[in-house]
């Protein structure tokens, strides 16, 4: 079991040592062996994905900063008529110490159908601002529900 509270501040990146995916309508929207988790202190471990894995992306123009990574721009994830707003973020020149996520995708499992790690299915973390990916081997209490924000 990990505990969110026992990850680093500034975030860790390592290898997911799990297969993820992602759907929407009923398509994989991103599918890869090959993800990156990112730990860090109170959240749930983001997951990003090779843009090679990913497809239905549309970037708009959202944009944020994180004070480790850096300017994050924003995807709506499109499948037919289904469009998730907002639904994926990445780095395209994060950085120099997190340069391994440069492009690498990453999905907010509150805005899309379905995330799964390995054969489990993802919960969300409350709140719209974090993305978290939280599983049975992980817990907390999480960042980002409602009166979180602030910790």
């Amino acid at each position: 079991m990990e505990s969110v509270w026992d990850y680093p501040r500034p975030p860790r990146v390592e290898l997911s040592n799990r297969r993820a995916r992602v759907e929407l309508a009923g398509v994989t929207v991103a599918d890869s062996t090959r993800a990156r988790r990112v730990l860090e202190t109170s959240q749930a471990p983001g997951i990003y994905f090779p843009p090679e894995d990913v497809s239905h992306l549309e970037q708009v123009g959202r944009r944020s900063l994180c004070e480790w990574k850096g300017q994050a721009v924003y995807f709506d994830v499109v499948v037919g008529e289904r469009r998730a707003e907002a639904a994926g973020w990445a780095y395209p020149d994060p950085v120099e110490h997190y340069a391994e996520l440069r492009d690498h995708v990453a999905f907010y499992p509150q805005f899309v159908d379905a995330c799964w790690l390995g054969d489990e299915r993802v919960a969300p973390n409350g709140g719209d601002f974090y993305g978290g990916w939280i599983t049975g081997d992980v817990q907390g209490p999480f960042k980002g529900a409602p009166g979180t924000r602030g910790w």
